[in-house]
């Protein structure tokens, strides 16, 4: 399915078609070069065994705050690798907000940091993406 998803119809091209982030209910609260801010409420369908937030789901969200951050022109950046430090377990009504700021961005490749906090602000996860900039650009 491509199109636009009705709720992300206010933002540029590459999110207005992610419906994977819009499935998991993310909220995209800023979106500047080389930074954003993603909110996601965690739902009882996102817990695993241990009724706790599966750590892909809380990757996901960082991961997504990641990818706004680093497309900061018209040319298609994609993710050559990323790491998570899980610190703190968040469970079904948390909200959880990933702050993405660059850290460098070096011809083709930069690195960003994203910070995953809960609603009082305790640290959940710290992520670590490096973007590769492609030669296509964003149509």
């Amino acid at each position: 399915m491509t199109g636009i998803v009705p709720e992300y119809a206010h933002l540029r091209p590459m999110l207005q078609r992610d419906r994977a982030s819009a499935a998991l209910g993310m909220v995209i609260e800023r979106d500047e070069p080389g930074q954003s801010v993603v909110r996601m409420l965690v739902r009882d369908d996102m817990l695993n065994g241990f009724a706790i937030a599966h750590g892909g789901l809380v990757f996901a969200l960082a991961d997504t705050a990641f990818a706004i951050a680093c497309n900061e022109d018209d040319r298609v950046t994609v993710a050559a690798g990323a790491d998570i430090t899980f610190l703190k377990a968040t469970r079904a009504g948390q909200t959880l907000t990933a702050t993405a700021v660059r850290r460098i961005r070096s011809g083709r490749t930069g690195l960003y940091d994203v910070t995953v906090t809960d609603e009082t602000g305790d640290v959940v996860a710290e992520f670590r993406g490096r973007s590769m900039a492609t030669s296509r650009t964003v149509t």
